[in-house]
């Protein structure tokens, strides 16, 4: 298999998700703004869900333009990271109709941290495969985002008891970060693209 098969099969699978999603969002009955507003908490999830699969969409394309071979680590590595991002339609579909229990929240938590360490570990995998894996590891040695992220998530999930708003906003606060793209990355692209000339 190459890569860019493994490649096209992951785009799917987000592509799947992220239609699973738009699909739990239903009509409201009435025909004015008003019949909006129960809705909300399901549209406020379902765009942050969106940003959150639009993020990870982006940094795995970059993150596989790296890979140099594909191994059984890699291959398991980003299977292990596209389940937990499957599970993103049940968590929002729950969060937008519990929003005010913390059990939905901490869910919605556990499911982004678990990707958020599913894609750590994927990197680590393509990291081995690359022509130069410390220049790699310099790179992402520096991750501030890297350390940021899973904090603020065991906070919100903490937190979900104390109001489950707060949880949303910390999530919220975590897309942020990252929805500026990875730089790092990039350098590392164009690092491997001047080498390779």
């Amino acid at each position: 298999m190459n890569k860019a098969r493994l490649e096209a099969f992951s785009d799917g699978v987000l592509a799947i998700v992220i239609t699973i999603m738009v699909l739990e969002l239903k009509v409201p009955a009435g025909g004015d703004f008003a019949s909006l507003l129960p809705l909300v908490p399901i549209l406020l999830g379902y765009v942050l869900s969106f940003v959150y699969v639009a993020i990870y969409w982006n940094n795995h394309h970059h993150l596989l333009s790296v890979l140099n071979r594909l191994t059984p680590g890699v291959m398991w590595a980003n299977m292990h990271f596209l389940f937990w991002l499957t599970l993103t339609p049940f968590v929002t579909e729950w969060v937008g109709r519990q929003s005010t229990m913390p059990q939905p929240a901490i869910a919605y938590g556990l499911v982004f941290t678990m990707a958020a360490i599913a894609y750590k570990i994927l990197q680590h995998q393509i990291c081995a495969t690359t022509a130069n894996p410390e220049r790699f590891r310099s790179i992402f040695g520096r991750d501030l985002k890297g350390i940021a992220s899973p904090i603020l998530y065991l906070l919100a999930i903490g937190l979900a008891f104390v109001s489950p708003w707060i949880s949303y906003g910390l999530y919220a606060m975590v897309a942020l970060l990252w929805i500026v793209p990875d730089k790092r990355l990039a350098s590392l692209v164009e690092t491997l693209e001047s080498s390779a000339r």
